[in-house]
């Protein structure tokens, strides 16, 4: 929003220096985002009078203009204006003045040129060459009161505060909302604009007539009637204040109506009253189909979700939103039928976003003006008509209203403004801010503030809200540091937060890419990753009021999820390996209103294994990957997890392995199915995993024992056994570890053929043996080796391999 200072001062006396002004104003909420100066370049322009005009010697279209400057002397310069005339007082720019090219755009230093054979020695300038609008017909004429000599920026030269103003004050969208905030930063008074006029026409009533079809869209419709206007370009003052605040001039009627939009914040619309149907206006919702031509020129097919103004048979606007060009006001409207209306706000915003149409009325209309202001704003507007435009006023307005509009009053107690502040105010200084805001404060002894919210306030509505007025007006800077009261409560752990938090820093830590994704997904994905039984006897929860298709139920796997973002990592992948996991929430149904939340972990890898150089082998990484990264999470929770045979499952095929501890399944590890795979459009090989944080939790210790590092050296033996194919090695490698001497065991070696028996394996393991209390002997060692062969035998029926 641009607030011209000049204009400004028409309603508050600004005591205050601009800078300072911009920062209080800022401080206190109202952001002043640039401060600008429509001088611009405008160093060395003064005001000049037209003294004489002689035609061109050699030229048809052009003519010498004499000019009297400030020290009474003239200078003739060549001209081509159509509306230059002798006693016009216009803007002189001297050789030498930085102007913007009429036919270029570029900006110019202006120099003595030739045209046509005479010197011409400066400028006459246009609005464009003054950089002040697009119009480059004629010249710039100012103010006949304007004195001859005085820098054009004293004359046309406004400062002007940029605002960028947060979308619960719409009454900051406009110069008097504006006034008001000045006023009460800086003890002045507010002075009201006239909406005062003499109604010298028939009665309204009767001559026009309004029906409301929807009163919740559209809670009150106010209409007046203005006969006999004259269109005509604005006066200068008006055009001046309309350009300053970034809008260009039409005419008369719309000027006013722009005018009144930008002083009150409440649009208004002209329509040509001779030009509406039955002179009859219909607020109703569109109709299956219906099309309207938009001043715009842009024709645009509606929808009923749409409300729209209608004469008796066709619709003449979009409510809020544009005026339709049939009833546009043009130089042969005579009669006004002007329309100030207060339309629901969630309205317009979505006829707004359907139609891609945005304008001043439009962001106004969605932030939620006041039902209060219509009545206001026509009256103002009338009286600028009668004024400017020459017409005649009809007496009255018609003013459809779904009630009387209720004041709203906020009871606020003095222990809370201290709890809130910090601070205890006296009632005097809280009576004085609340009032200079234009609200109404009475204190009711001993301890509470009864305050009567403003019209145009309509985001306060609560205590608080009355608490943040008085803050931000006495200075956030001015309210004294105090320390918290009372104790703060401590900390209370949250373990299943800290489990997930470790699991995330283990796998990227492990070398995966985290991902976060929607929380929310589309029935064909859960479909494509779940069994068909598991949706059938449990079905994902549906939301009420989905964003779109693709965000309509609450995700039970994050599988699908995954497996979208690692597709779209492949496509640029270039071959390179792609691992990326999620860490995040499933929401499963539950007994009652609330779903079941539960925290899994899912990681998908793709694409070929890197070298030293980290370029892409030719060996796809998979299942022993995955299984690697897993393994890294648990040793890090220091959980010992053993893998199993996992049962047939749809979305995995090839190696596929329960995750279990203490023999319960805690997550899943597999190779996926090419065919879901396919489904995802990822045509390679994709190992994943699963954790169920809440089954693994139970299992993390809550403290960890150390040992100190034993000072005796290990001895490192291989034990080569066979024994029956079906049994996993990480069996094996358990019982091994159980020895009090084994510090580690890895397996280096897996083979199945001759000479082995066949249904048997050959394993090799690597196995270190330690003490930390001596220096283990071969004879110890040996021992303690033959106990290890012992069970093996005993238990799993394996034999050394000679």
């Amino acid at each position: 929003m641009r607030i011209p200072l000049r204009w400004l001062a028409d309603y508050v006396d600004l005591m205050l220096p601009t800078e300072e002004l911009a920062r209080r104003l800022t401080t206190a909420g109202v952001e002043v985002g640039a401060i600008i100066s429509s001088a611009g370049d405008w160093a060395g322009v003064t005001v000049a009078e037209v003294v004489d005009i002689k035609p061109h010697p050699d030229a048809e279209r052009l003519v010498l203009v004499a000019v009297r400057l400030g020290d009474d002397r003239t200078q003739t310069v060549v001209c081509g204006a159509p509306n230059v005339a002798v006693g016009q007082r216009v803007a002189f720019g001297p050789v030498g003045t930085r102007y913007i090219n009429g036919h270029t755009g570029e900006r110019t230093i202006l120099k003595k040129v030739k045209i046509r054979g005479v010197e011409s020695a400066g400028m006459i300038m246009s609005e464009k060459e003054l950089g002040i609008s697009d119009e480059h017909e004629g010249i710039r004429v100012l103010p006949e009161d304007a004195p001859v000599g005085e820098p054009l920026a004293s004359i046309l030269g406004e400062t002007i505060f940029d605002l960028d103003l947060t979308p619960n004050r719409p009454d900051l969208l406009s110069v008097l909302g504006v006034a008001r905030e000045v006023a009460a930063l800086s003890g002045s008074k507010v002075r009201d604009p006239s909406i005062v006029y003499e109604a010298t026409g028939e009665p309204i009533r009767g001559r026009a007539q309004v029906d409301v079809l929807d009163r919740e869209l559209c809670p009150r419709y106010v209409a007046a009637l203005v006969e006999g206007v004259k269109i005509a370009e604005s006066p200068a003052w008006m055009q001046q204040r309309l350009i300053a605040a970034g809008m260009r001039p039409i005419n008369n009627v719309v000027d006013i109506t722009n005018y009144v939009m930008l002083e009150m914040g409440q649009p208004l619309h002209a329509f040509d009253y001779n030009r509406l149907k039955g002179q009859r206006i219909v607020v109703r919702r569109a109709r299956p189909g219906e099309r309207l031509r938009l001043l715009d020129g842009t024709d645009r097919e509606l929808s009923p979700e749409m409300l729209l103004i209608a004469d008796a048979d066709d619709a003449v606007a979009v409510a809020g939103v544009m005026g339709g060009a049939e009833s546009e006001v043009t130089e042969e409207t005579e009669t006004v039928l002007l329309e100030s209306a207060n339309f629901r706000a969630t309205s317009i915003r979505r006829t707004r976003q359907a139609l891609k149409v945005e304008t001043d009325a439009s962001k106004r209309f969605e932030k939620g003006l006041s039902v209060h202001l219509p009545p206001i704003a026509a009256e103002r507007a009338v009286k600028l008509m009668v004024e400017i435009c020459g017409g005649r006023a009809a007496q009255g307005l018609i003013d459809i209203t779904s009630g009387k509009p209720k004041d709203v009053r906020v009871t606020l107690t003095q222990e809370r403004l201290q709890r809130v502040l910090g601070v205890e105010l006296p009632s005097g200084e809280v009576r004085r801010v609340l009032e200079g805001l234009g609200f109404g404060c009475r204190w009711v002894p001993p301890d509470r503030f009864i305050v009567r919210v403003p019209y145009w306030r309509t985001d306060v509505s609560i205590p608080d809200d009355v608490v943040e007025e008085i803050a931000r007006i006495v200075g956030y800077d001015e309210l004294p540091t105090t320390h918290l009261r009372g104790e703060i409560p401590p900390a209370q752990r949250q373990p299943m937060r800290e489990l997930r938090e470790r699991v995330r820093h283990a796998l990227a830590a492990s070398g995966l890419r985290e991902v976060i994704t929607y929380s929310l997904t589309d029935l064909p994905t859960l479909q494509k990753v779940l069994p068909p039984e598991d949706l059938a006897t449990s079905p994902p929860l549906r939301i009420a009021n989905p964003m779109s298709r693709e965000f309509e139920y609450a995700r039970t796997t994050l599988r699908g999820s995954i497996l979208q973002a690692l597709a779209k990592h492949i496509r640029v992948s270039g071959g390179h390996l792609i691992s990326v996991f999620e860490a995040g929430r499933v929401y499963l149904r539950s007994d009652n209103d609330l779903p079941h939340e539960i925290e899994t972990v899912c990681a998908a890898l793709s694409g070929r294994k890197p070298n030293r150089w980290g370029q892409p082998t030719g060996e796809p990484a998979g299942f022993f990957e995955a299984k690697a990264h897993l393994e890294h999470v648990l040793a890090g929770l220091r959980v010992a997890a053993e893998y199993r045979e996992a049962v047939e499952h749809p979305y995995l095929s090839g190696r596929t392995a329960e995750v279990a501890i203490d023999g319960r399944r805690v997550g899943l590890l597999g190779e996926l199915h090419p065919r879901i795979a396919a489904s995802f459009e990822i045509k390679q090989d994709v190992a994943m995993f699963e954790l169920d944080l809440e089954a693994l939790m139970p299992h993390v210790p809550e403290t960890v024992h150390y040992e100190p590092v034993s000072p005796y050296p290990s001895v490192e033996e291989d034990l080569a056994i066979i024994l029956d194919e079906d049994i996993p090695a990480g069996r094996v490698i358990g019982m091994i570890e159980d020895s009090h001497m084994v510090r580690s065991v890895s397996i280096f070696d897996v083979y199945t053929g001759p000479p082995v028996p066949k249904g048997k394996k050959s394993l090799a393991f690597s196995i270190s043996f330690q003490s930390g209390a001596k220096t283990l002997t071969d004879e110890e060692v040996a021992e303690e080796r033959r106990r290890i062969v012992q069970r093996l035998r005993r238990e799993l029926g394996a034999e050394l391999r000679s």
